[in-house]
């Protein structure tokens, strides 16, 4: 498992997390994906970006290469930090997965894991956030609040 203090956490707007839970019923049967900006020294997040799932598969995602250089270029344009990389679960408990160990690429950003297991959730019942490094995986605090007017970016 890793390490993580316990103070490093995830805030993530409610409408933010809507949108990406509203993304992620809108794909089934397959899983969705997209990416977080915000500010990574504190964990807050400011926008959603939705991607395209280039595996088209309920099992596994990927994001499109042609939306992670435009989303990524986009943030930096922002003055923003990739906070999260985001995903759904379509049955499964949103834990990452052994392939979902095996493909983390980043280290800094948290890794957002939705269930779709059960199709009237909240996001504050099916999402959670994790650490991933080296293999193994933490489960960090993720806060759903209100307050905030977040932006999601429009669907790829």
């Amino acid at each position: 498992m890793v390490s993580e203090p316990e103070h490093r956490g995830l805030t993530l707007p409610d409408a933010l997390a809507r949108a990406m839970l509203d993304h992620s019923v809108a794909e089934l049967p397959n899983e969705a994906c997209g990416l977080v900006s915000g500010t990574l020294e504190t964990g807050l997040a400011v926008e959603y970006h939705p991607a395209r799932n280039s595996e088209r598969s309920p099992l596994r995602y990927n994001v499109h290469p042609d939306d992670l250089l435009r989303i990524t270029l986009e943030i930096e344009a922002a003055g923003r930090d990739l906070v999260g990389i985001f995903h759904s679960h379509t049955r499964t408990p949103a834990v990452p997965s052994a392939t979902d160990l095996r493909a983390a690429m980043y280290s800094e950003p948290f890794y957002i894991l939705a269930t779709l297991a059960d199709p009237d959730t909240t996001p504050e019942d099916s999402m959670r956030a994790w650490r991933i490094r080296d293999g193994g995986s933490a489960e960090v605090s993720l806060r759903i609040a209100g307050g905030t007017q977040p932006r999601a970016a429009p669907p790829p």
